[in-house]
C-alpha cells in the first residue's frame, strides 16, 4: 500500500488525538476521518459573542415594541369609552324664536292683539332608560376591545416564542450539517487518493460523493429556512435585535400549570373575554329595544311679547310619543336583539370547545414529546452512536464496507436532527400551554 503523509489532527474534534490508528498511510487517513466522522459530534456553539439574545428576552422586546396591533385596541377602547358618555347625555334643548299673527297690510306690531314675539325651549327625552343602557352597551363594547388586545399580547408571546425556538432548530442545524458536510468532502478526497492506488473502488467514490451533493442541498435548505426564520423574528422584535447571536444552551420555559387548572381558567382567557363582551353588548340591546315599549316625549315651554300694553303669554306644553301598534315594530326588535344574544352565547359556548380541543391536543403532544425528548437522549441517540462506532469498527476490521460506514454515519447525524427538532416541538407545545393558560412575561 502507497504511504501518504498523515493527516493533521483537528482541533474541532479531540476524538481523534484518542483513537488508535497508525500515524501514516491511506489507511490509517481514512480511519482517522472515519472517527471523526462517527464520533466527532459536538454540540454546536450557536453564540459566544456578548450580546445574545435569550428566548425571555425577545418576547420582551417583542411585547414593548409598542407594537401598532395592540396599541390599536387601547385607541378604539378609550374612544368607546368617551362615546359612552357623549351617548348617555340627554340631546341638545331647541330654541324657538319667531313673531306670531303679524299684520302685513300695515305691519304695524300694535294693531292686532294676538300679534306676539314668542321665544320657546324643547327639551326631548328618549323613551325610558335608553341612554342608561346605551352607555352600558359602549363600555361593553370598550371591554370587548381590551380583551382583544390582551389577546394579541399573548398571541404576540406565541409568535415570537415559536419563531426563536423555530430559528434555533435551524442554526443548530447549519452546524450539524455544517459538520458532516466538511467530514463527507475530506472523506471523498481520501478515497480518491485511495481508489489511485487501488485500494478503494471507485463504487465507494461515488457513493460518497452523492452524499456529499445530498448535505449540499440539505445546506441550501437550511440557509432558506434560517433566513425565512430570521424575517419573521425581525418582524416581531426589530432587525437589530433579530441579527444578535443566539445563546447554545437549550432555553427553558416556565413551567405550564396543572392540566385542570389550564382548563378551569379558560373561561378568562382574552378569546372568551371578547365574546363575553359581545354576550354583554347584546344584553344592552334587548334592553335598549325593550325601552321602545316606554313612551318618548319633550316638553315645550313658550313665552310670548305683546305690544300696547297687552298681557304677554306664556305657554308650556308635553309630547309623548304613543307606541300602540308594537307587533311589527318593538316586538320584532326585542326578538332580533334575543336571537342575537343567543347566537353570542353559542358563539362563546363553541369558543370554549374549541379552547377545550386545543389544550386536549396540546398537552397530549407535550407529554408525548416530553417522553419521545427523554427517549432518544436516553437510548435512541447512545444507540445511533453506538452503531455507528460499530459500522467503523466492522471496516477496520474488513467485515463491513464503506457504504454501511456512510449510512451509520447518517443515521447518527439524522438522530441529532430529529433529536433537536423533538426538543423544539416539545418546547413549542409548551408555549402554547403558556398562552392558553394566559401567562406570558
Amino acid at each position: 500500500m502507497a504511504e501518504k503523509p498523515s493527516v493533521k489532527r483537528s482541533r474541532k474534534n479531540p476524538c481523534i488525538d484518542s483513537y488508535p490508528v497508525r500515524s501514516n498511510g491511506i489507511a490509517a487517513r481514512l480511519l482517522a476521518l472515519a472517527a471523526i466522522f462517527v464520533l466527532g459530534v459536538v454540540e454546536p456553539e450557536i453564540a459566544w459573542a456578548d450580546e445574545q439574545l435569550g428566548l425571555n428576552e425577545a418576547v420582551a422586546i417583542a411585547l414593548g415594541a409598542n407594537d401598532p396591533t395592540v396599541a390599536r385596541y387601547e385607541e378604539r377602547a378609550v374612544a368607546l369609552e368617551d362615546r359612552a358618555v357623549s351617548d348617555s347625555q340627554l340631546p341638545d334643548p331647541q330654541l324657538r324664536v319667531g313673531l306670531a299673527n303679524f299684520p302685513v297690510d300695515t305691519f304695524d306690531f300694535e294693531q292686532e292683539p294676538m300679534t306676539q314675539v314668542q321665544v320657546g325651549l324643547r327639551q326631548s327625552f328618549p323613551r325610558g332608560r335608553t341612554l342608561s343602557k346605551t352607555r352600558g352597551r359602549r363600555e361593553a363594547e370598550a371591554t370587548g376591545e381590551r380583551a382583544a388586545g390582551r389577546l394579541q399580547e399573548l398571541q404576540i408571546a406565541l409568535d415570537t416564542r415559536s419563531t426563536w425556538l423555530e430559528l434555533y432548530y435551524w442554526l443548530g442545524a447549519r452546524h450539524t450539517v455544517a459538520e458532516s458536510r466538511a467530514a463527507v468532502a475530506e472523506l471523498v478526497d481520501i478515497v480518491k487518493t485511495a481508489y489511485a492506488t487501488g485500494v478503494q473502488s471507485n463504487q465507494d467514490i461515488l457513493r460518497a460523493e452523492l452524499e456529499l451533493s445530498l448535505l449540499d442541498d440539505r445546506a441550501v435548505e437550511v440557509e432558506r429556512r434560517i433566513e425565512a426564520s430570521k424575517a419573521e423574528l425581525a418582524r416581531l422584535v426589530g432587525q437589530n435585535a433579530a441579527a444578535r447571536r443566539f445563546p447554545a444552551a437549550f432555553p427553558m420555559l416556565p413551567p405550564p400549570p396543572a392540566r385542570r387548572m389550564i382548563e378551569d381558567g379558560l373561561v378568562a382567557h382574552p378569546t372568551v373575554g371578547i365574546d363575553d363582551a359581545r354576550i354583554e353588548v347584546s344584553d344592552r340591546d334587548v334592553d335598549i329595544a325593550r325601552q321602545a315599549y316606554q313612551p318618548g316625549w319633550s316638553l315645550d315651554v313658550g313665552y310670548g311679547g305683546r305690544g300696547g300694553g297687552r298681557a304677554d303669554f306664556a305657554s308650556a306644553m308635553i309630547v309623548l310619543d304613543i307606541p300602540l301598534f308594537t307587533a311589527d315594530r318593538q316586538d320584532r326588535r326585542v326578538s332580533a336583539a334575543q336571537r342575537d344574544r343567543a347566537a353570542a352565547q353559542l358563539d362563546r359556548s363553541a369558543k370554549l370547545l374549541e379552547l377545550k380541543k386545543v389544550l386536549d391536543r396540546t398537552h397530549a403532544d407535550w407529554l408525548r414529546l416530553g417522553e419521545r425528548v427523554e427517549l432518544f437522549e436516553r437510548v435512541v441517540l447512545n444507540r445511533a452512536t453506538a452503531n455507528a462506532e460499530a459500522a467503523l469498527d466492522g471496516y477496520q476490521n474488513r467485515v463491513a464496507d464503506f457504504a454501511e460506514l456512510i449510512r451509520s454515519r447518517l443515521a447518527a447525524l439524522d438522530t441529532e436532527l430529529q433529536l433537536r427538532r423533538l426538543k423544539v416541538d416539545w418546547a413549542k407545545a409548551q408555549a402554547r400551554l403558556l398562552f392558553l393558560a394566559r401567562e406570558a412575561p
